[in-house]
């Protein structure tokens, strides 16, 4: 089942960008289809790739970074844009 999902990520603390850069980093290492804007990032791919990919980066983030928000939203399909 393919995936699309829209990841919001917020680090509690001050200097907020490298974390955010280095999460969305790992996402594009993961082997997925990964597409970051100002606002989001969407991550494109099977259903347990992508789960996996977020388990792991979000663990990850807790233990490096510690407190943080992730905000998600999950639509089964495939939502990638158009021209990619």
């Amino acid at each position: 089942m393919y995936l699309s999902v829209q990841l919001s990520y917020y680090p509690l603390a001050d200097d907020f960008k490298p974390p955010i850069k280095e999460v969305v980093t790992k996402l594009q290492a993961s082997g997925l289809e990964v597409y970051p804007n100002r606002m989001s990032t969407q991550v494109f791919g099977e259903f347990d790739a992508v789960m996996g990919a977020l388990s792991e980066v979000m663990k990850w983030s807790f233990e490096t970074y510690g407190k943080a928000v992730f905000v998600a939203n999950f639509l089964q399909g495939d939502r990638r844009p158009k021209d990619a």
